[in-house]
């Protein structure tokens, strides 16, 4: 497994249990809407933690480049 594989995975488990502790603190409907929220934006986080190691990725940074290069570029 490479690097990157490695920080997706760590990325993803660390949002899995953030997620579970924050299902865990739910016991009765008292504060439910609240929790939702919790629970929205832990995996908001974990979503935006897993973009973040994609995006550091070499592969994804020189496909990006590039389509923005062919995007910018001018050929009439």
């Amino acid at each position: 497994m490479n690097r990157s594989a490695e920080r997706l995975e760590r990325a993803s488990a660390s949002a899995r249990r953030a997620v579970g502790r924050a299902m865990a603190a739910v016991r009765d409907d008292e504060g439910a809407a609240t929790a939702e929220y919790a629970i929205a934006t832990m995996a908001a986080v974990g979503f935006a933690g897993l973009l973040v190691v994609i995006m550091r990725s070499d592969e994804v940074r020189t496909i990006l480049t590039d389509l923005v290069r062919r995007a910018l570029t001018f050929e009439g």
